[in-house]
């Protein structure tokens, strides 16, 4: 019954988002640990968590195929030694819950604090891997995803967990008055978020009709021909014609390495790509990068800004790696080599940056894997005007990892109040407004390009502000909550002894 339920949680995350079946999922669940040990619910926890994280993280496989004959029989192997590794996370998380309750109100709290916790720890532990959070659920509901805005995902969750769990637990009320009870409890969260959803949706500002003209570049190149020798001019020719269609742009937009070269050492190259830049137009494009230190060289993998002049106005160095993708961790002590072949390992560049190039609107970066991390996209100091997500998902076909991976780069556009923008190799493309609603899209596998007007930036958000420690307040507030009808409970016993 754990594992079906934690299976049945995929059916409820992009791209199915069918959202019931997450209150069926967690409102199980909370059946199941009602009244357990710690140790029971910890297996219970495990097994739901190899449930989730089995069929939606599947989709890993189809990038052990790119080069099937060296890692191809690592394939399953490796989706069931990560699920092995993530569903200890929900797993202390039941266990937790347990220990701190056995029914009730204090129980389906107790599961959303452990959970939300638990996904916080798993979005840092060992790099972090926030994939697959409970409230991407909600990632096409929008009017429930903008309590992100708020609180960010990690709070959601909290909410959408709690509510689950409340719903679960009505149904094993042991008399009418607590069955209505949790039933409205679970109901006011539900339609006091989808409220505030809609009100913020209704008030959306529209976007400006002077903001910057961007055109987004996905050429559809086949990850096997990607770094292929004799690909490499038929695959320039396409981001060049491609971007090169009639049209006029201020910034022109190209997936993560993009570029087949060092692009950065290559100035005939650079000198080449200005010609197609209008006037005051910026390229920015994704581009591995090198330097030789006193240590031997180091690679980046990098995003360059390249002005029509064919110089490098800024860049931007990828700071949250990919492991085994782009670096090998402990390298000294594990036998492992990376699935990507080159030259040398990646580091890591110094942490989210804002770039500032020209008259253009400010960005901020994130590389591909970058984006999944709720609160490390945008840099504190100085605030971009949007975000640029440059990746490339041609490791993963046409499987659901790329929808899945859009569905969290959305949610970012909603935490931080920021447009996004995603120029991807083999798709998806997009642009995103500031509310999460997907204003432009390419799709799998096709080439072409996207024009339109930059969405407009709102004003930092509540999560933009507070970070993480929106979600603690969110936890400490429902627990008070909770304090204050317990106390209220036994003053109206105490009087009736009286």
């Amino acid at each position: 019954m754990a594992l079906a339920a934690g299976a049945v949680l995929v059916l409820a995350l992009p791209p199915y988002s069918i959202l019931p079946f997450a209150l069926i999922a967690f409102a199980v669940l909370v059946i199941m640990l009602r009244g357990t040990s710690w140790p029971v619910a910890f297996r219970l926890g495990y097994l739901f968590g190899l449930g989730q994280c089995i069929p939606g993280l599947f989709w890993i496989t189809e990038s052990f195929q790119v080069e099937a004959d060296r890692f191809g029989w690592l394939a399953l192997p490796a989706v069931l030694g990560l699920a092995a590794l993530l569903a200890v996370f929900p797993a202390v998380a039941c266990a937790l819950a347990a220990r701190m309750a056995r029914a009730g109100l204090p129980l389906a709290l107790s599961l959303a604090t452990s959970w939300t916790g638990l996904e916080w720890l798993r979005g840092h532990v060992l790099t972090g891997f926030p994939w697959n959070l409970a409230a991407y659920t909600l990632a096409d509901w929008l009017p429930f995803a903008q309590v992100a805005s708020l609180v960010g995902s990690y709070g959601l969750g909290f909410l959408l967990v709690l509510c689950s769990a409340l719903v679960g637990l009505a149904f094993r009320a042991p008399a009418r008055r607590l069955q209505v009870i949790r039933f409205a409890s679970a109901t006011a969260i539900a339609v006091t978020v989808a409220g505030f959803g809609v009100a913020r949706l209704a008030l959306s500002v529209p976007s400006s009709e002077r903001g910057a003209h961007i055109r987004v570049v996905q050429p559809n190149i086949a990850q096997s021909a990607k770094w292929d020798e004799g690909s490499r001019k038929a695959n320039i020719l396409r981001l060049l014609s491609l971007s090169a269609r009639p049209g006029d742009y201020d910034i022109l937009l190209w997936p993560e390495t993009a570029w087949p070269g060092f692009l950065a050492e290559d100035t005939g190259a650079r000198v080449m790509l200005g010609w197609l830049l209008p006037n005051t137009a910026v390229l920015l494009a994704g581009s591995p990068e090198r330097e030789v230190t006193a240590d031997g060289t180091v690679y980046r993998n990098a995003v360059l800004a390249i002005a029509p002049d064919g110089s490098v106005l800024t860049r931007y160095a990828k700071h949250h790696l990919v492991p085994f993708g782009e670096y090998v961790p402990w390298r000294s002590v594990l036998p492992f080599q990376r699935l990507v072949e080159s030259l040398g390992d990646f580091l890591p560049g110094p942490g989210p940056r804002t770039l500032a190039f020209g008259p253009h609107p400010y960005a901020g970066i994130a590389i591909c894997y970058e984006i999944i991390f709720p609160g490390h996209v945008v840099d504190d100091a100085i605030r971009p005007d949007w975000i640029f997500n440059a990746t490339n998902d041609a490791w993963f076909g046409t499987s659901i990892g790329p929808k899945q991976h859009l569905a969290s780069a959305r949610m970012r556009a909603i935490e931080e109040g920021l447009p996004l923008v995603r120029a991807a190799n083999t798709g998806i493309s997009a642009v995103v407004d500031a509310y999460g609603k997907t204003q432009a899209i390419l799709d799998i596998e096709t080439s072409g390009v996207i024009d339109m007007r930059l969405p407009r930036p709102l004003p930092p958000t509540p999560y933009a502000r507070l970070g993480d420690w929106s979600v603690l307040l969110l936890a400490l507030g429902s627990w008070g909550v909770f304090a204050f009808w317990v106390w209220r409970e036994m003053t109206v016993v105490k009087g009736s002894q009286k």
